[in-house]
Order: C-alpha cells, then sequence, then structure tokens
C-alpha cells in the first residue's frame, strides 16, 4: 500500500502565526490559524480534518461491511463531531459519529449492529485507540 502524505507549514507565534495544510494528492490546499482553531475565523483546523478523514474512513468501512452481510447501501452519510478542549493541555477528548444510511431490504437493528463493528474496524477509530508515532526532527540554519 502507498504511504499517504500531507503537509503543514506555520510562521510565527501561535496566536498571530498563519498557516497553510495541504494534501499531496492536490485535492485540498488551505489556511490555518488560532482563530480557525480556537474561535470562528476563516479557514480549516486540524480538528476538522480529522474528522473528515475520520467520516470517510468509517462510512467506506461500514459499507463495505454491508455489503459483506449481504445489503448493499444506496447511501451510507457520516458526520464526525470531533470535541476539543483547552483546559490545560489542548486535548481532542472524544468524536462522535453519526451516520445515516439507505440501506434496501435491512432492519434497524441489523444496521445498528453493523455499524458497532464496523466502528471497530475503521482503521481512523483503530488509530485514535492508540498509535505509534515516530518524529524525525531537524534544526535547520
Amino acid at each position: 500500500m502507498p504511504v499517504r502524505k500531507a503537509n503543514a507549514q506555520w510562521q510565527g507565534d501561535l496566536k498571530s502565526g498563519k498557516g497553510d495544510m495541504s494534501l499531496e494528492s492536490g485535492a485540498y490546499e488551505g489556511q490555518f490559524s488560532f482563530k480557525t482553531r480556537f474561535e470562528d475565523g476563516t479557514g480549516t483546523n486540524p480538528e476538522e480534518l480529522i474528522g473528515a478523514a475520520h467520516a470517510g474512513c468509517f462510512s467506506m468501512q461500514f459499507s463495505a461491511m454491508l455489503a459483506e452481510a449481504g445489503h448493499t447501501p444506496d447511501l451510507v452519510k457520516t458526520e464526525a463531531k470531533v470535541h476539543f478542549s483547552v483546559d490545560d493541555t489542548p486535548t481532542i477528548e472524544r468524536i462522535e459519529l453519526i451516520t445515516r444510511g439507505k440501506v434496501p431490504g435491512m432492519d434497524d437493528a441489523e444496521f445498528k449492529d453493523v455499524a458497532a463493528k464496523a466502528k471497530d474496524a475503521c482503521p481512523v477509530s483503530r488509530l485514535y485507540k492508540g498509535a505509534e508515532i515516530s518524529l524525525d526532527a531537524e534544526l535547520q540554519g
């Protein structure tokens, strides 16, 4: 499997600085700042992108598992609400996945059962349970 890449750069201090993020594929490039992360500014923030990644990954996993259960979905739509707090240390406290689907021939109980299994199987859900994060840091002059 290929290694996927994204890039970010930040200039300045936390409150008055600014940055931009981009995806290697070119599908997204945008700005972020203190205001977009901690207040209401124009641009994005890491939590919004984390939510998009989680909603997308879960929707794909859920669709695959529905099809494996014999119910190919017409639609799976997922919203991820990323709860971010800044009490002592900025922390992503939790993520709520809210999913709705149109799945012919499936009852609500089975839909919920497969959804719960998909949440546990989703690679992004598993990442958030804990993953090794390596770091290569180098000061450049």
